[in-house]
């Protein structure tokens, strides 16, 4: 989930490309509505931390509630300090910093979905 069109676009087609089905959502409300559409298991949120309405706290807060064992990576263009202010603690979450690489993504996707 982003509400810049371009990050989410980019991240949908790396993660594509890799071999995962992706659910696109640029806000949490419209995110949550994919997900209750979805037929299987959810593995993994992407969300960035920093956006209008619901955060992406808010969001995994809510998606995990629902579904326990989803795994959740965060991601922002803000300092450390300002993600701290919308509730997320980098040191304590997955997260991966924008801009973020092709490969940077497609590790760290990997990498947290291989804790299952």
């Amino acid at each position: 989930m982003d509400d810049d069109r371009s990050v989410l676009g980019v991240a949908s087609k790396v993660l594509r490309r890799s071999g995962y089905n992706v659910v696109e959502a640029s806000g949490g409300t419209e995110a949550l509505a994919a997900v209750e559409k979805l037929e299987g298991r959810v593995h993994l949120l992407l969300t960035d931390v920093v956006m209008p309405g619901m955060n992406g706290r808010e969001l995994s807060q809510e998606l995990t509630a629902r579904y326990p064992n989803v795994r959740v990576l965060f991601m922002s263009a803000y300092t450390e300090d300002e993600v701290i202010l919308h509730g997320v603690r980098v040191a304590e979450v997955d997260f991966i910093s924008k801009p973020f690489t092709i490969d940077g993504l497609r590790r760290k996707v990997r990498i947290i979905l291989d804790r299952e």
